[in-house]
């Protein structure tokens, strides 16, 4: 294929998984619970954090997340006592346990105290046409509130070379405006023209195949390489094209 053939193509497949189907069966299932903005920026946050394995247990335990949170995530983070915390003992998702969760209730309650918030953080720390240092500054904000050392490996940093593919597509859940309902586009602070395709084996091996990617690792480097040839097809929404490779690469097997 042509550049403009392939970009036709691409564009199909955005159409035919870039619908509110997707959400069921995807963990931005989970913000879509709430109307608040806080609590879809916080129930976001931490369901793109455990997603990572199988997607039906995924969306379980982030929704056991919310739960243990009283179904008021932001109010859970801002107001909970001592006591309120000894129901998430137990907690697993894979490597990500209570210890983390705690950990992570004080990150957010720090970012939203000190901090201006989630949105204040990546709007603060953007630089033009990319997130990835926002990225890299949000750990170091988050971590600065108690934490065990274990829980720092829960959020990427791309400036060290991961692909940070989870904070990635929860940037495009908040970020990019979509007029099928799927993403939330709250903020509107950030363009997104700047946001970076999320990037695992599925969506990497399936731009590989089509030629926009050549880079072998699925890094921050691979993210950038792969973010020009998206954004060739088109400047300002360049990561709808996230559900053309992820549609392709799960439920096409391409």
């Amino acid at each position: 294929m042509n550049r403009q053939e392939l970009k036709a193509f691409l564009d199909s497949k955005v159409d035919e998984y870039n619908n509110p189907s997707f959400i069921e069966s995807d963990p931005i299932s989970i913000p879509h619970q709430f109307t608040i903005k806080e609590d879809i920026e916080i129930s976001g946050f931490l369901a793109a954090t455990i997603a990572w394995g199988n997607r039906k247990s995924i969306i379980k335990n982030a929704n056991r997340m919310v739960e243990l949170m009283g179904s008021s995530p932001y109010d859970f983070i801002m107001n909970h006592k001592e006591h309120h915390l000894e129901p998430l003992n137990g907690f697993v998702h894979r490597t990500f346990n209570s210890i983390d969760f705690i950990g992570f209730i004080n990150g957010l309650r720090h970012i939203y105290t000190v901090h201006d918030g989630l949105e204040g953080v990546f709007t603060k720390y953007q630089e033009p046409g990319t997130l990835q240092p926002s990225i890299a500054k949000l750990k170091e904000l988050f971590f600065e509130a108690d934490h065990l050392p274990r829980t720092q490996k829960h959020i990427s940093n791309p400036l060290k070379g991961s692909s940070a593919k989870r904070i990635n597509m929860y940037l495009r859940w908040l970020v990019r405006t979509d007029n099928t309902g799927v993403d939330f586009g709250l903020w509107d602070s950030i363009p997104s023209s700047s946001l970076s395709c999320p990037l695992d084996v599925h969506s990497g091996n399936v731009a590989r195949k089509l030629g926009l990617l050549q880079r072998k690792q699925n890094d921050a480097k691979a993210v950038v390489e792969l973010d020009k040839s998206l954004r060739r097809m088109d400047p300002k929404d360049p990561v709808k094209y996230d559900f053309a490779l992820f549609g392709l690469g799960v439920f096409e097997k391409f």
